[in-house]
């Protein structure tokens, strides 16, 4: 395998293979071995230390309370399988990895894609698979002389206007995310201004989260290329639309969708209904996971069709999570997570709502009564009592419910789930009394 595959590497005028891992904060970060040494990545990986998973999103220094420090190392194993040509970065492959004790080989306790392939495997005791994607929307920036953020472009949703200005970075994205293996369904600008979205069709779990990382690292690489910076930042601009990242879903057996039921009222399967009412019980939580950064909360409000109540409704976008029905409106086919961002780690997101859904299954769990209304025209008295409850109004409200959430915290098991939290609290605390502008200064090329 190290001879074909090294050899196949330069053929494609690779000199050297990024190793890509995503922590806790949701920063990709790569380690890159040059090609004519490949050999002793194969097999071994590369070091990296355990501290690597307790830094928050601000800077390189350990966050407190997170059992984690400078002493101590894993390696990360290079998934051969995700390995991609780098269309974006000439000279550039990359492969992404799981976090591996070097002394027993297993998977560290502090691994993404480690949690992540456990709710996958506890769905299959289930006979159960879920296929996902996450739904990108993103702002194309540039700095003008006085080195001030501007949008790269002042239209408005879908505008044609935005598509002609677009075109070639847009094309290259395609291209580019079609190379590495993901198929591009669609594109069309947002509502903000040089706000973006493409499309890329959905896979197995595992694969889903792995082609979120490929996608958010194709898209700001060709942006770069174009001179233009790309940002999945929830909230850039005050007064316009923020970015979120929905995260669509399916539920399959035996190769066929078992989401919906034609025989059901509300079109849903009752194993969809009791894992989407898993989603809806522990959906406090999950916000902790799915929404984890003090931007987040600036996206998350009543009329911004961001999913702030604990709610569903077929085709509502203002419920938490909404349902698509096939072209005849017979069944579901789909559920769309709206309380979702891309500064939420794929593997600890889809991990966390699986591992809700499961519970719902395991408890057998009834949907709540539909709601078919935008949430907010609901009086509160009534609201109260449908528990359509408002969802956390911050990350410090969230993490709060997730500590309660006995649930969730055993599937992502004590270790990692102490260093998130302590990762994301250390943020809340540092950055809680920041303005929108010193945000964004500081997190619009980190997202």
């Amino acid at each position: 395998m190290e001879k074909a595959l090294k050899q196949s590497l330069k053929d494609a005028g690779v000199k050297f293979v990024r190793i890509l891992w995503c922590d806790n904060a949701n920063i990709i970060r790569a380690k890159a071995a040059h090609v004519d040494y490949l050999e002793e990545y194969i097999d071994n990986g590369v070091g990296i230390t355990v501290a690597q998973m307790a830094l928050p999103v601000m800077y390189d220094s350990v966050a407190a309370d997170t059992g984690l420090g400078p002493v101590g190392e894993v390696r990360l194993m290079p998934d051969w399988s995700t390995l991609t040509v780098l269309p974006f970065a000439e000279g550039h492959a990359q492969v992404l990895s799981d976090m591996i004790i070097s002394k027993t080989g297993q998977v560290w306790a502090h691994c993404p894609r480690g949690f992540l392939r456990r709710q996958i495997g506890r769905l299959e005791k289930m006979d159960l698979t879920l296929k996902a994607v996450f739904e990108n929307e993103f702002f194309l920036l540039r700095r003008n002389a006085e080195g001030a953020l501007e949008p790269a472009d002042n239209t408005v949703f879908c505008a044609t206007g935005s598509m002609n200005l677009h075109r070639a970075l847009i094309m290259d994205i395609a291209d580019a995310l079609i190379a590495q293996g993901l198929e591009v369904e669609g594109y069309y600008p947002e509502s903000g201004p040089g706000q973006q979205e493409v499309n890329i069709r959905y896979a197995e779990s595992m694969r889903a989260a792995d082609r979120q990382i490929i996608y958010r690292e194709t898209v700001r690489g060709e942006a770069t290329r174009h001179g233009l910076i790309a940002s999945f930042l929830p909230k850039i601009f005050e007064d316009k639309a923020g970015s979120g990242c929905h995260l669509n879903f399916s539920l399959w057996r035996a190769g066929k969708n078992i989401s919906g039921d034609p025989q059901q009222a509300t079109a849903i399967s009752p194993e969809a209904g009791a894992f989407i009412a898993g989603i809806l019980d522990h959906l406090p939580a999950l916000c902790a996971v799915t929404i984890p950064s003090k931007t987040s909360y600036r996206r998350i409000q009543p009329h911004f069709w961001a999913g702030a109540f604990r709610a569903w409704g077929h085709q509502n976008r203002e419920a938490a999570v909404r349902v698509c029905k096939n072209k005849q409106g017979s069944r579901a086919i789909r559920f769309e997570y709206k309380t979702a961002d891309a500064t939420a780690n794929p593997y600890l997101a889809l991990g966390a709502l699986i591992a809700a859904g499961i519970d719902g299954l395991s408890r057998n769990l009834e949907l709540p009564e539909e709601v078919s209304v935008d949430p907010a025209l609901i009086a509160e008295d009534q609201r109260k009592a449908k528990g359509i409850d408002l969802l956390p109004r911050n990350i410090g409200e969230a993490l709060d419910a997730l500590r309660d959430d006995n649930i969730i915290l055993e599937a992502m098991g004590a270790k990692l789930a102490r260093s998130y939290m302590a990762v994301r609290q250390h943020e809340w605390d540092n950055l809680k009394d920041l303005k929108l502008k010193e945000e964004v200064d500081l997190l619009v090329e980190r997202y």
